[in-house]
């Protein structure tokens, strides 16, 4: 029996453009394009990139929050893009997302117990008294005293909001959490509390992690494997150590020599990329990444690479490694 509980292929999510009186396409914003990888269970897949290069919109493209243009999306075998709208709500329950904003994604109006309790109420789970039961387990999981879920959202903290949101995610016991930069939003001191949180509910309860995020050394100390994200495309996939230890693609090597090291004594080269992020809406040919890449030759113009496997469960979109003997993935 596989051990991959999702496995992505080839997905893509276009956005129209409309203009002009009568508001016709006039083209697309290719905000993910042609993105595959897979998750194996129990695992943290993290997924890393500037600002704008689709790690949000895969996650919310993976739970069909936004439909796919194209792609498949296989959950425990079973393609997700392709159920219908009663299937879905039934799929819905091993699926779950962790939100970056933890206020926006929470009913202001809704208290705190009601807010947990909601996805079990829409999935006929339990009876009302075990409901009941169930959120002040939940909220006694995630380190909230259950004597405030008579309390309304904007009476917590950044951080306590964010664990009311990982709540609400667990109630139906899923086996596949996205989190969406879950700590990007909220103070420093805070962000181990969550993220060590999630680490014990991933052991307590065998969850699988999507973990989505900007920030590489919060990627690095939560995740399994890493996949890194450069305009809608994937660029480089490998177990965190080996990326962080041995990046291949430029634009990796770019991205973690910005992250700080603990050590005054210790100075790491840093890469300054030149130019600006492309426009989605107009990607360059070949190589997303050839126009701001120190390392590019004329065959990056006009060809776009795939992801090739240099072993070690490493892989990279890059000429630079391309070979005969090199498997595309």
């Amino acid at each position: 029996m596989s051990d991959t509980l999702l496995e992505v292929q080839g997905l893509k999510k276009y956005f129209p453009i409309r203009g002009g009186i009568l508001r016709r396409v006039v083209g697309h914003v290719k905000a993910v394009d042609d993105v595959s990888f897979s998750v194996k269970k129990g695992e943290t897949f993290g997924l890393v990139g500037e600002s704008g290069c689709g790690k949000s919109t895969t996650g919310r493209t993976i739970l069909r929050l936004l439909e796919p243009t194209e792609g498949k999306v296989l959950f425990d075998g079973v393609d997700v893009a392709s159920l219908s709208t009663r299937q879905m709500q039934k799929t819905r329950r091993d699926l779950q997302m962790v939100f970056q904003d933890p206020f926006a994604s929470l009913n202001p109006q809704m208290t705190v117990g009601e807010l947990i309790e909601e996805p079990m109420k829409v999935h006929n789970l339990y009876s009302p008294e075990e409901r009941k039961k169930k959120v002040i387990e939940l909220m006694e999981t995630v380190g909230l005293d259950p004597v405030y879920q008579q309390r309304y959202p904007h009476e917590f903290s950044g951080g306590q909001r964010q664990r009311i949101g990982i709540a609400r995610a667990l109630s139906l016991k899923p086996k596949l959490i996205i989190a969406d930069e879950p700590v990007s939003a909220l103070d420093v001191s805070i962000h181990s509390q969550v993220l060590n949180l999630l680490q014990d509910l991933q052991k307590e309860f065998g969850l699988t992690y999507i973990f989505i995020a900007h920030d590489l050394s919060v990627v690095k100390h939560i995740s399994d494997r890493v996949g890194v994200m450069y305009l809608g495309r994937m660029v480089e996939i490998a177990p965190k150590n080996e990326l962080y230890n041995n990046p291949a693609h430029p634009y990796t090597e770019a991205l973690l020599s910005a992250v700080p090291i603990p050590n005054p004594r210790l100075k790491r080269e840093r890469i300054v990329l030149q130019g600006d992020v492309p426009s989605p809406a107009n990607p360059p040919s070949g190589c997303a990444f050839h126009p701001r890449c120190p390392k590019a030759f004329d065959r990056c113009k006009v060809e776009r690479p795939q992801l090739q496997d240099m072993g070690n469960g490493h892989y990279v979109a890059c000429h630079l490694f391309a070979n005969e003997e090199s498997k595309a993935v």
